[in-house]
């Protein structure tokens, strides 16, 4: 039996709540989904970048539920620790103090879990 971590816990969430809210709302929660998909295609700036950057805004916004997802999205699309920690250090630089408690415990948490069972993002 696999370990049912915090993150999964999370993200089977969000994704709940994303399916509930695609049969109250299914053409609004379809655009969105078609403008996110659109966002993070491959283009001028890589993927990988993209979800680095999506990553900051998130812990610069305090958006639990995207700062997980965001940081398992950047380790799966072959983000290192490094690049991760460095792009949540820029987020601190502008949000300060706030932004720095987000990363210290929802991102450290997160890159910890993976690290012991890795999991595709579903």
């Amino acid at each position: 039996m696999e370990d049912y971590t915090f993150t999964d816990a999370v993200l089977a969430d969000y994704k709940t709540g994303m399916g509930a809210m695609s049969e109250q709302l299914p053409k609004l929660m379809k655009s969105f989904h078609a403008f996110t998909e659109i966002s993070f295609e491959e283009g001028e700036i890589s993927q990988k970048y993209k979800q680095l950057i999506a990553l900051a805004v998130s812990v610069y916004a305090h958006s639990e539920y995207c700062i997980i997802f965001h940081t398992k999205a950047c380790i799966d699309a072959g983000c290192t620790v490094p690049e991760v920690l460095e792009a949540v250090g820029v987020a601190a630089a502008l949000g300060g103090g706030s932004a720095l408690s987000q990363a210290v415990t929802l991102v450290m948490q997160t890159i910890d879990e993976l690290q012991e069972n890795p999991k595709p993002l579903q």
